[in-house]
């Protein structure tokens, strides 16, 4: 019976993990797409979006701010 348990919880954590990464892919190419619009028209975007306000690269304030979105989610 221990299996089971076992069994479903690991499935259950593989499944969590699944739902996170593509919440997080998402989340990620919205927010680029924002970011590459707003760097084209030599917007400050980095205010925009918090949790990228101290990246010094596109990439990484892109995903400081994906993080900080996520933090919220849960």
């Amino acid at each position: 019976m221990a299996d089971t348990t076992n069994l479903s919880l690991q499935q259950i954590l593989k499944n969590d993990s699944k739902a996170y990464l593509g919440i997080f892919a998402v989340s990620f190419c919205l927010l680029l797409v924002v970011a590459l619009c707003a760097q084209a028209m030599t917007w400050q975007w980095r205010s925009w979006l918090p949790g990228a306000e101290a990246e010094k690269s596109l990439i990484g304030g892109v995903k400081g701010a994906v993080y900080t979105f996520m933090s919220h989610l849960l």
